[in-house]
């Protein structure tokens, strides 16, 4: 997804050649093979896993963890489909990737994070990891183990060091962008009270929406999700407490009661959104950005909260040079993602940013995506 459509016409090694300059280098995967004994697994019952680059430097102490998207599967037809691929079972995943955007350890492109440790967790149980549910299915043997895999991933980090760190970062795109939503309060308390710890959603900021025919397409995919994959008990009880679990996977819902400091990365006219919930060839998508304004505004701006919200037809910013940190790169008020964050991150500037309506903004880097996993 980070480098849709950029090498259609190139052959398979020059796009190669491509990635490797554009995206920098491939990290190999780690498998947290302890973690099946403890039921925390992917939807086919294969070992959850992430990618590692050390830090160096002033950043051995510092750890980035972020969270892979690829949507959701809400019933037993869709998390079937699913545990075939990549995004169900850690045996269809890549062996190495590219770490680019955020997860760069170039300091001409990641300035403020290039020589922390850097962790992309992959995604393999369809539920933004809220899921467990104890039984398996004899038939379809499918694990609902989010959750699980959740807490084993982040048990397995802390005994490699993060234990020790000085500062610490949560983050994720789409699906993952959900994910560091729902765990940034559990993911603050894994650690002393002196610790830097914050949140960054990247395009995870999923509105409660309905579709050019009134129907709510997205309730009905978190309504699915919380009830094949037992998510109520691993959702924030502050949420819960009021409202039925699949409402609870909608920030609207959840951001307002947290209390580790979030930084909300997103664009008013989200693409995925725009064309998997509303229908686009149909909707209105600045009636859209309406929506999801009033949606982010009843959050409240308190001082610790970062926003960066631009009006690009895009999904997920941080995870791609060109988005990230570039010449050309996407501004506002002559600030990139990456200084936005940065400066809120170590509290050098505070920044709370909207966009003016489309097609005002230049520097946009406007994509679409048709697979709807892709979130």
């Amino acid at each position: 997804m980070a480098n849709g459509g950029v090498c259609l016409s190139c052959s398979a090694l020059v796009c190669a050649l491509v990635f490797l300059t554009v995206d920098g280098d491939f990290v190999d995967i780690t498998y947290v093979a302890s973690a099946v004994a403890k039921g925390a697994v992917c939807l086919d019952g294969s070992p959850p896993a992430y990618h590692l680059a050390r830090g160096f430097g002033s950043g051995v102490n510092s750890w980035l963890v972020h969270f892979e998207g690829g949507g959701w599967c809400s019933n037993v037809t869709t998390c079937l489909q699913r545990k075939r691929t990549r995004l169900g079972s850690s045996k269809q995943m890549a062996k190495q990737i590219a770490f680019s955007g955020i997860l760069s350890n170039t300091p001409d492109y990641n300035p403020d994070f290039y020589n922390w440790n850097k962790v992309k967790v992959r995604y393999c149980d369809g539920s933004s990891f809220t899921g467990d549910v104890e039984k398996v299915d004899p038939a379809t043997k499918l694990h609902y183990r989010g959750a699980r895999v959740w807490q084993a991933v982040m048990d397995d980090l802390l005994a490699k060091g993060m234990n020790s760190a000085n500062n610490a970062l949560i983050s994720g795109c789409s699906a993952g962008g959900l994910t560091s939503i729902l765990h940034c309060d559990r993911f603050r308390d894994l650690f002393p009270v002196d610790t830097k710890v914050k949140c960054l959603s990247d395009a995870g900021f999923f509105i409660n929406e309905k579709d050019i025919a009134g129907v709510e397409y997205i309730a009905a995919i978190f309504n699915g999700v919380a009830t094949t994959h037992g998510s109520a008990k691993n959702l924030p009880s502050a949420c819960t407490s009021r409202l039925s679990p699949g409402m609870c996977f909608f920030p609207q819902n959840e951001v307002k009661q947290i209390q580790t400091p979030l930084f909300i990365l997103n664009t008013a006219y989200d693409s995925w959104q725009v064309r998997n919930i509303l229908v686009p060839g149909f909707a209105d998508p600045h009636g859209f950005r309406d929506d999801f304004l009033k949606a982010l505004k009843e959050q409240g701006t308190p001082s610790t909260r970062g926003l960066f919200i631009n009006s690009c037809f895009v999904h997920c910013q941080s995870e791609t040079q060109e988005t990230w940190f570039a010449s050309g790169s996407p501004m506002l008020e002559t600030k990139t993602i990456a200084d936005a964050v940065g400066d809120w991150f170590y509290d050098r500037n505070p920044f709370q940013k909207i966009d003016c309506p489309y097609p005002c903004d230049s520097t946009c880097h406007n994509r679409i995506y048709d697979d709807p996993s892709e979130a």
